[in-house]
């Protein structure tokens, strides 16, 4: 169990790949601010997902709903 002032301040986010400049990723729906280091890049593929059904309680999806919201 991670402590709420751990001194990691690393993230998890997944988003999906628009485009590839050059060096430059064009992502959208990337859990972070602008100009935030990215560490590491991995892709997703279905087979890497669980195998059979996921089951998750609601209330994470009720706690999400509005989480990435456009709160402008």
């Amino acid at each position: 169990m991670q402590r709420p002032y751990s001194e990691s301040r690393l993230g998890v986010s997944r988003c999906r790949l628009i485009k590839v400049d050059g060096l430059d990723l064009h992502v959208e729906g990337l859990d972070a601010v602008d100009s935030t280091p990215v560490l590491d890049i991995k892709p997703w593929f279905t087979d890497f997902g669980p195998r059979g059904p996921v089951h998750q309680p609601t209330w994470p999806t009720e706690m999400l709903t509005n989480y990435f919201a456009d709160h402008h």
